[in-house]
């Protein structure tokens, strides 16, 4: 149940055409509905701003249809699918229209929301090799109603690329910045930008890199204030974070 739909109930009851009785008995509605294999979140929205997503890893097409079935029967209108294969999005699309973007591994029933968030969420790699969790973020991020600008492959090994882009950076909202390596790229934006640095280490490199634990340290020892560091290749938590972000302006 979203923030809409309590809205709607309380002004019936403002208006006469709902008791109080009858608006406590849909406000009961049970919050989350279990399915045996999962228990689908719905108040998650009312308590959080933003409904559940599904986390596709390791579930099987016919439970993610059959999860994907329980939103659309409690009214959710855009529901986003993270993780999932290309096979898995093949048969999840025949029993629900699925928008798959296949670089970021993520799925989406129900159209795109307008935007509504206070600004411009820019995404940026540091390398191409980057792109796909960056696509993961950037998505998450347009699920959620936000505007997203993508500045890919302008790493610190051509620091001139980044310098090229200083008016999006300059007048983002939030930015993540998303690199592998020794991981330097949030850092560099850090010291340029005065607006929070979401930073997401991915596993690309070489041996040392350490499936990306090397860059995971070098953002969490970054000397640039105002960065923010979530887990390797979590483009999705990146892109959630610099959502609720964007949105602080327009709850208050």
């Amino acid at each position: 149940m979203s923030q809409q739909d309590i809205l709607h109930i309380l002004e019936r009851v403002r208006d006469g055409a709902l008791s109080p009785s009858e608006a406590v008995t849909r406000l009961k509605l049970e919050p989350f509905q279990d399915l045996g294999y999962a228990k689908v979140d719905h108040h998650r929205e009312l308590r959080q701003g933003v409904a559940e997503v599904i986390y596709g890893e390791g579930k099987t097409p016919e439970q993610i249809i059959g999860i994907v079935s329980a939103m659309l029967e409690r009214g959710q209108n855009t529901i986003l699918i993270t993780r999932i294969s290309p096979e898995a999005a093949e048969k999840i699309a025949v029993a629900h229209p699925l928008d798959y973007r296949a670089q970021a591994r993520v799925g989406l029933v129900g159209p795109l929301p307008e935007p509504d968030g206070d600004g411009v969420i820019v995404v940026a790699t540091g390398g191409t090799s980057d792109i796909p969790v960056a696509e993961e973020a950037a998505v998450t991020a347009e699920a959620l109603g936000n505007r997203v600008q993508r500045l890919y492959d302008v790493g610190v090994s051509g620091i001139h690329r980044l310098l090229r882009n200083m008016e999006p950076i300059m007048t983002a909202r939030c930015i993540v910045a998303v690199a592998g390596m020794e991981g330097a790229l949030p850092s560099v934006i850090g010291g340029l930008a005065d607006v929070p640095v979401i930073a997401v280490p991915t596993s690309i490199g070489y041996g040392a890199s350490l499936g990306g634990i090397a860059a995971l340290l070098s953002m969490l020892n970054s000397c640039a204030s105002g960065v923010s560091v979530v887990n390797i290749d979590n483009g999705f938590g990146g892109g959630y974070l610099a959502s609720i972000i964007n949105h602080l302006g327009s709850k208050a």
